[in-house]
């Protein structure tokens, strides 16, 4: 079952309200926030990273960046690398750009930025780059339960 219909009937089994978008192709943040008409804060990026023995995904904000060298003192973790593209489809099945920020589809914790937080609604590629979810941050946060933290710098 393709992730975008997995996350539908997640969601729809947790009476989440979402809206499913489908669009060109898209590859980048800021070309999501232009096909989507959003604001660029409000697309959830996701990171997945090794971290010591296990792999944590990282969801954040298109307009910020990772603080690795916060995120690897506020977490603690003594190694700390961004997953590469063949351990993406290992993991995930999916390319990078396609991961929504559900860590838990694939058993991976997730951590999320506090200034995703600030975010009413947000957007995110649902393992297409030609299909995006949109959902409120409260709902995204009560059904993942990520660890908050502040993991970004603007760009």
């Amino acid at each position: 079952m393709p992730i975008s219909d997995r996350l539908a009937k997640f969601l729809t089994e947790k009476s989440i309200p979402f809206e499913v978008t489908k669009h060109e192709p898209v590859y980048t943040s800021e070309e999501a926030a232009k096909v989507r008409g959003v604001s660029l804060s409000s697309g959830a990026k996701a990171l997945i990273c090794k971290t010591n023995d296990d792999y944590v995904l990282f969801a954040m904000p298109g307009n910020r960046r990772l603080a690795t060298k916060r995120v690897r003192k506020e977490l603690r973790f003594k190694k700390f690398r961004f997953a590469s593209e063949d351990e993406l489809f290992e993991l995930t099945g999916l390319k990078p750009g396609a991961i929504p920020p559900f860590g838990s589809l694939w058993s991976i914790r997730t951590v999320c930025d506090l200034a995703l937080a600030e975010e009413e609604k947000i957007n995110f590629n649902a393992g297409d780059h030609c299909i995006s979810f949109s959902l409120s941050f409260k709902d995204f946060q009560k059904i993942e339960n990520p660890r908050m933290a502040e993991l970004s710098d603007k760009v």
